[in-house]
């Protein structure tokens, strides 16, 4: 007979939380923020969290001070309930912001054994080599990235002035298999961390 336990993590939503990851001055990254978070609201397994970099005050020098102290009491809590996460990240000089790797460097068992998904945007690559190297960021802290991206080349041209797609379907269509994939592997591996906890070194 099949446990409670494994029915609730075979088919319980998921918590993920998404990390939007720039802080610059006249940033793109709310905008398709705002059109990820739709697809994560309207997907019936997941249930979403935010977790923007541009809010954050994090030292560089991993510093205690009070303002970090704050800054973790707000975002740690948010990453460590989350059973997956989707990680939005621009691309700048050919990779990731140095903002979201401070953020993602705070933390550490956070990560551990959880799936992650990766939105990219930017000019012709569309933030494909920013999403490359988060992979081996990711791989460090053994989380798991799944395989498809989705990715905004020239996203400037590819929304309008009120934060629509012009053409949705070729996006839509990859959100929904990057997300698909997010909820297998987060299941899979929340099924697999309450029969055996992860004790990778």
């Amino acid at each position: 007979m099949t446990s409670t336990t494994t029915v609730n993590a075979t088919t319980a939503p998921l918590r993920v939380t998404l990390l939007v990851g720039s802080n610059r001055h006249g940033r793109f990254g709310p905008v398709v923020a705002d059109w990820l978070l739709d697809h994560l609201r309207a997907h019936e397994d997941l249930v979403p969290e935010v977790v923007d970099v541009a809010g954050t005050e994090l030292p560089t020098t991993f510093a205690p001070t009070p303002e970090a102290t704050a800054a973790l009491a707000e975002i740690t809590p948010k990453l460590a309930d989350a059973d997956a996460f989707v990680v939005l990240t621009p691309e700048y000089n050919h990779s990731f912001p140095a903002g979201l790797k401070n953020v993602i460097d705070w933390h550490f068992t956070e990560w551990r054994a959880k799936p992650v998904g990766l939105v990219s945007y930017g000019g012709l690559a569309g933030g494909l080599r920013a999403a490359e190297h988060l992979r081996q960021v990711f791989a460090e802290l053994h989380a798991v990235t799944v395989r498809d991206t989705v990715s905004f080349h020239n996203a400037g041209a590819s929304f309008d002035d009120e934060g629509r797609l012009k053409d949705p379907s070729g996006p839509n269509a990859a959100a929904k298999t990057m997300l698909d994939q997010l909820v297998w592997w987060g299941r899979a591996l929340r099924e697999a961390k309450e029969k055996r906890p992860y004790d990778g070194a």
